[in-house]
């Protein structure tokens, strides 16, 4: 019977999702349905469903950490009108200098660097790819292969830190989103690696265009010094969270105060006006994450009452009981989950389900936690969902299959860096543990 209402809630939540409901509100109403159903059935971990509702809202979104979210969006907003993604991307062409596809290497590092600032693979594509896609066009790169290496590049926005979704990770789980932070620095370097790879594989092929326009000593000098101040943030994160001087949480309003205080005083680039929409657009932005949260904690509640987590457990240790086949088995499962829903709506229904077996098959929780990320953001690169090539092709004025039959290449190379960091934790592991959070 539970197996039955299992499969119901879940299929009911997809449905929502493919008919165009929003995530949050498909969400919460198939969990709304699974308590109801479950109301008598279980009447001791259901209760009454009206008062079940929000109960679990309120445990879903009134946690303090969550407060890094808002404060992180806000940081990133004023840095991005701030001007300073032309400061980057001009940093960027300078460190790569006159090779054979400079503007698509120094679009990747572009996102790399950006990563370290909004911790969103949206923001990102939008940010960068305004600015690089028409130039890239421009010099002679097809719209498609711009909007791959764009909308590939983005993903390691939420791998570098700060990450919205490590955060609802940490949250959901109970583990230190200070350690998932530094877990994310060498997997987020790998992504950017095996992508400028999969590039100079590219121009064998497609012989890329080379930037041909030398910069001089004292412009290197003005660009690298404008370059300073947006990668101080992330430092300015890291080492605060680093040190034990604040919590990622208070790391979030130290970036505001940063951001504020370069682009208004130092690179005089926002008025106090602009504020406001920046406050608007910051307070949608996290009252959608937090609606999606509240949605995933009615659904989970459900779930979780309907004892999920045991039916998983008993699938897959039937199935295996090695780590190894575990994992492999997440991967497929979460790779296919992020290709049809939001990756932190994945995080909150998931990570509660799937993280208790991977700690009982000796799965380290911060090793686990950067798998699931990793996995569910190759999903903004894939069909159909894919936001990021959305959002690139959008930029480009291509159609969305245009972008995604570019992003194959890329793709490959994102699972080939999953895979690496799935069955050597060290990679993963290493910083936290020098860092003595492991």
């Amino acid at each position: 019977m539970n197996a039955g209402l299992v499969i119901l809630i879940v299929g009911l939540i997809f449905g929502f999702i493919i008919i165009g409901v929003p995530v949050y509100a498909g969400l919460g109403t198939a969990g709304i349905i699974g308590l109801i159903l479950l109301q008598g059935k279980l009447t001791a971990v259901a209760g009454s469903a009206m008062i079940a509702v929000p109960q679990s809202i309120f445990a879903g979104i009134g946690y303090f950490p969550l407060l890094a979210i808002p404060f992180y969006v806000l940081a990133g907003e004023i840095m991005n009108r701030g001007q300073i993604t032309d400061r980057l991307i001009r940093f960027s062409i300078m460190l790569i200098g006159r090779v054979p596809g400079a503007l698509a290497h120094a679009n990747i590092l572009a996102s790399l660097f950006f990563g370290g600032i909004t911790g969103s693979a949206q923001a990102d594509t939008s940010a960068v790819g305004g600015v690089m896609i028409p130039a890239m066009v421009k010099q002679g790169y097809s719209k498609e292969f711009s909007v791959a290496v764009t909308a590939a590049s983005s993903t390691m926005g939420p791998i570098i830190p700060p990450s919205i979704m490590m955060v609802m990770y940490g949250v959901t789980v109970g583990c230190s989103i200070g350690a998932l932070f530094m877990a994310g620095f060498i997997p987020g370097l790998l992504v950017a690696i095996a992508e400028i790879l999969i590039v100079i594989l590219l121009n064998r092929k497609y012989k890329f265009p080379v930037t041909t326009e030398k910069i001089s000593r004292a412009e290197k000098i003005a660009i690298s010094k404008h370059a300073i101040y947006p990668l101080g943030m992330p430092i300015i994160i890291v080492g605060g969270i680093v040190s034990g001087i604040v919590t990622p949480t208070e790391a979030g309003v130290v970036s505001v105060v940063y951001s504020l205080i370069i682009s208004k005083f130092v690179l005089k680039t926002i008025q106090w006006k602009d504020l406001t929409e920046m406050l608007l657009h910051t307070a949608t932005l996290s009252a959608g994450i937090m609606m999606i949260i509240s949605g995933a904690k009615i659904a989970s509640y459900a779930l979780t009452g309907l004892q999920l987590s045991n039916m998983m457990a008993e699938l897959f240790l039937q199935i295996s009981s090695s780590p190894y086949v575990f994992l492999l088995l997440v991967n497929i499962l979460l790779l296919i989950m992020g290709m049809f829903m939001d990756g932190g709506a994945s995080v909150l229904l998931l990570a509660p389900i799937l993280t208790p077996i991977a700690l009982s098959l000796g799965i380290n929780v911060i090793h686990f936690g950067l798998v699931m990320v990793l996995n569910l953001v190759i999903g903004l690169g894939t069909p159909p969902l894919g936001q990021c090539v959305y959002i690139a092709s959008g930029i480009a004025g291509i159609s969305v299959s245009r972008g995604f039959r570019g992003m194959l290449p890329f793709l490959v190379a994102e699972v080939a860096v999953l895979m690496l960091v799935t069955y050597l934790p060290d990679l993963i592991l290493f910083i936290p543990r020098v860092l003595g959070y492991v």
